[in-house]
């Protein structure tokens, strides 16, 4: 409710907008008010809100004392895992009555005591995993499993796909018609082996899944000195750039209508999907050059016969530049679940440097 005092402010504050050229209905709508209340205020600003405003208080409700016996009863160690549905009857056999069911748990609701009474695990605090980042290839990878259907309804076959973050360039994968940890440190140890990976070089982000947290997996992470990264339980956007690459392979016009008939067949057609993704697919995240161009260090100069021809353009019709030309600066720094404070720097230090470029 609104007091009279109030009400002459407001009153005051809409005239004063009006004043200034600003129309009734807009002004009430900044803060919330109806026009055709302000106009009852205006009629008789001597009258009051005529609503009652004493707090009703329900004739049966528990005192204080019943409330604190009822509380100690639901929580003792006799009832403490029991929903008051089988309270209530268990008390009512020996005689005994404190409350109905519905208020039981209204009192449990208020008391924030209205969750499952079973015996489980207590709950625990994740913490989002600590950011990381990259600049330059093969220092920050990605990988999961995804499923690929087959004529068998409920079996599937499962596509290990291994990405580094800073070029997206696909850099390991294979086919299996199992998921397994020593299948995926199979992969891992190809990929270390053909991209000529150093121990203590490479962090492996990837989620929660039995391949990736298996002893086997985690066992040939240690012997090639590859450092895990997990995600944490049920959240996909802690990995977000295999789930991305997921989407970019399933949504792709040529992706099969109909389960794969195979196993060669699906790996025939992921083999030509990784040579579109690595060698012509020019990804906007990296400022539309390919993977394959980024990972082997050709985007810069790629990037800067860009800027040559778009500053050629703009000199040949300068009438048709209403500013700085595109930006066509390389991607220095790619982060995986960064802090905010990190996100806020590094869009600061982008504009910094576009306006740098602008000048």
């Amino acid at each position: 409710m609104t007091s009279l005092v109030e009400r002459g402010q407001i009153i005051t504050l809409v005239r004063e907008a009006m004043d200034s050229g600003a129309r009734q209905d807009r002004a009430c709508a900044v803060i919330n008010l109806n026009e055709r209340t302000l106009q009852r205020w205006q009629v008789d600003r001597s009258r009051g809100d005529q609503r009652p405003a004493r707090t009703q208080v329900p004739v049966n409700q528990l005192s204080v004392l019943e409330r604190t016996h009822l509380l100690a009863v639901v929580n003792s160690d006799e009832f403490g895992r029991l929903p008051p549905s089988q309270i209530v009857p268990i008390l009512a056999d020996r005689g005994e009555y404190i409350a109905s069911e519905s208020t039981i748990y209204r009192i449990m609701r208020a008391e924030g005591q209205r969750r499952h009474r079973g015996a489980e695990r207590p709950a625990q605090r994740r913490h989002k995993p600590r950011a990381l980042c990259a600049t330059a290839p093969n220092q920050l990878f990605s990988w999961d499993i995804t499923y690929l259907p087959t004529p068998v309804k409920g079996l599937y076959f499962y596509l290990y796909l291994f990405m580094d973050i800073f070029s997206r360039k696909i850099v390991g994968w294979q086919i299996y018609d199992i998921e397994s940890a020593d299948l995926a440190g199979e992969v891992i140890r190809d990929i270390c082996a053909r991209e000529c990976i150093a121990p203590d070089r490479v962090v492996l982000h990837s989620d929660n899944g039995s391949p990736m947290k298996g002893a086997a997996m985690l066992a040939t992470l240690q012997a090639l000195g590859v450092a895990p990264s997990f995600s944490r339980p049920s959240v996909s956007n802690d990995n977000p750039y295999s789930e991305s690459l997921f989407k970019t392979l399933k949504y792709r016009p040529a992706y099969p209508h109909q389960a794969f008939e195979s196993l060669l067949a699906a790996r025939q057609w992921v083999g030509v999907f990784v040579q579109w993704y690595n060698e012509e697919h020019r990804h906007s995240a990296i400022n539309f050059v390919t993977p394959a161009e980024r990972h082997d260090g050709l985007d810069s100069v790629l990037l800067q016969k860009r800027v040559t021809v778009y500053e050629a353009a703009k000199r040949r019709h300068p009438e048709r530049w209403s500013g700085r030309t595109r930006n066509w600066q390389p991607v220095l720094v790619v982060y995986l679940n960064p802090d905010q404070h990190i996100a806020e720097k590094d869009e600061k230090i982008k504009g910094d440097l576009e306006l740098k470029m602008a000048a």
